[in-house]
């Protein structure tokens, strides 16, 4: 948890006006359909569980993501190994750029 209140705070820094959090593969769908994103920043692991469920739903919605992962890249699925990733811990600068490459392109 107090690692996603520091990660809330840095997109708030870089200008983001809505930050919305999901902890599981349900709420994270939930949300996909409730709202509209110009980019997410998606772990590998919700709660104990794969997060491919919400990327295939990001990817066929057409909103630019980027993992967020502790895990080997090898753990991400066939199909989504082009996207971008952040490996943890990372630093600001790199989800500055990250993040920035993702919504202007």
């Amino acid at each position: 948890m107090l690692i996603l209140l520091m990660v809330e705070d840095m997109l708030e820094e870089l200008g983001c006006t809505s930050v919305l959090a999901a902890a599981t593969n349900e709420t994270a769908l939930a949300l996909l359909a409730e709202q509209t994103f110009d980019a997410v920043m998606l772990d590998m692991n919700l709660d104990g569980t794969s997060s491919h469920p919400v990327a295939q739903a990001l990817a066929a919605s057409g909103i630019p993501f980027v993992y967020a992962t502790g895990s080997s890249v090898a753990e991400i699925e066939d199909g989504f190994r082009d996207r971008p990733l952040l490996r943890k811990p990372f630093a600001y600068e790199h989800l500055a750029r990250t993040l920035g490459g993702l919504i202007h392109h």
